[in-house]
């Protein structure tokens, strides 16, 4: 069962940063949401799949017994769950907000938002007058 977990995490892993290398805003956001889950998957299985029972301390003992699955990866996954959906989440609105603006999901159009460079030998700045 950890051979197919572990294909399934490099096959999901190829896949989002192929999303995340096209030239799409849209595409880059749902990349990044499929890399956070195989990570989730990533932290899930280093826990072990053979857990048999809980990871009940009996009374009288200091540990679980022979067997238990571990807890703490479990842990750590619910909290990369609920800091990826909200990463997510604002990403998804960033990409939103940045179509409704600039009218465009791809990259390289985007540049027009940003200031244009002054030409080489030139600084407007210190002079201060326009050219």
């Amino acid at each position: 069962m950890e051979t197919v977990i572990a294909v399934l995490v490099g096959v999901l892993m190829a896949s989002s940063v192929y999303l995340m290398l096209r030239r799409n805003l849209v595409r880059f956001v749902l990349g990044l949401a499929l890399i956070s889950h195989t990570a989730n998957l990533l932290i899930f299985s280093s826990g072990g799949l053979q857990g048999t029972f809980p990871p009940l301390v009996p009374p009288g003992e200091l540990v679980p017994g022979a067997g238990a699955a571990n807890a703490l990866p479990q842990a750590l996954m619910l909290t990369a769950i609920v800091i990826s959906f909200s990463v997510f989440a604002f990403l998804l609105v960033l990409a939103f907000r940045t179509y409704q603006r600039l009218e465009t999901v791809d990259p390289d159009s985007m540049r027009s938002a940003e200031p244009v460079p002054a030409e080489a030998g030139t600084d407007r700045s210190v002079s201060g007058d326009p050219q």
